[in-house]
């Protein structure tokens, strides 16, 4: 499943086989190129991401590629991505066999900070206190001051 909220999979599509393998071989194909960092641009000259995630339209006429700029967040470097789009859709071409190679934008990759707002929320005290309580409720012999208040009235003839 997708982790961006696609509008496709809200409205109850999900994205065909052949929209996820075309999507997959074109996030291999940009972090290649995207390595190899051959670019005039000198907002892309010390360019360090990582692609992610590559989303593509239905008609594949369209790609969104989900990148992480490594060492902290540079939005000139989406900018500048995306200034070269029509670069790299020729340095895709060439990298891989398309009948059409899709028009690429580029856009922060979010998923990494919301799996780290839901890594913070579940060590929280309150919830680890939660998480514990709900653990303690299983366990045979809990040593837990209210499970023994419970045994106390439970514990008869």
């Amino acid at each position: 499943m997708s982790r961006h909220g696609d509008a496709e999979l809200r409205a109850g599509k999900a994205p065909s086989q052949r929209q996820l393998r075309v999507g997959e071989e074109l996030r291999h194909a940009l972090a290649e190129i995207l390595r190899r960092a051959d670019f005039r641009d000198p907002d892309l000259q010390d360019l360090n991401v990582t692609v992610s995630e590559v989303r593509i339209s239905p008609d594949l006429k369209n790609a969104t590629a989900f990148v992480m700029p490594l060492g902290g967040g540079h939005p000139e470097q989406i900018k500048a991505l995306n200034r070269v789009s029509a670069y790299l859709r020729s340095q895709v071409a060439k990298a891989m066999r398309l009948q059409h190679v899709p028009r690429l934008s580029f856009q922060v990759d979010v998923s990494f900070d919301y799996a780290q707002r839901i890594d913070q929320l579940l060590h929280r005290p309150d919830v680890q206190r939660d998480l514990d309580h709900v653990d303690g409720d299983h366990d045979d012999g809990g040593a837990d001051a209210e499970d023994g208040a419970d045994a106390e009235r439970h514990d008869g003839p």
